[in-house]
């Protein structure tokens, strides 16, 4: 049960992230959906852009959060 709870949070967390990156292509920043998006998920890359920076205009830092989503999520369910 807890198991399953962990997972869709997870689940969600990918795809809030995926859902602000692929906006991010194609709407304004000042929508209402990618303010929302943005807040939820920007917190989470700010360090990890203090670490990787952009590399000749192209972010990797969401690609970092999402293998470590990944990463977190495998260690919470082996130890549950």
């Amino acid at each position: 049960m807890v198991a399953s709870i962990i997972q869709l949070i997870f689940q969600l967390l990918t795809f809030v992230i995926f859902a602000d990156v692929l906006l991010s292509f194609f709407m304004s920043p000042y929508h209402p959906i990618r303010k929302t998006l943005d807040s939820i998920v920007n917190p989470m890359l700010e360090p990890i852009r203090r670490i990787v920076p952009p590399v000749q205009g192209i972010d990797f830092s969401p690609m970092v959060l999402l293998i470590v989503v990944q990463i977190l999520e495998y260690i919470l369910l082996r130890v549950i």
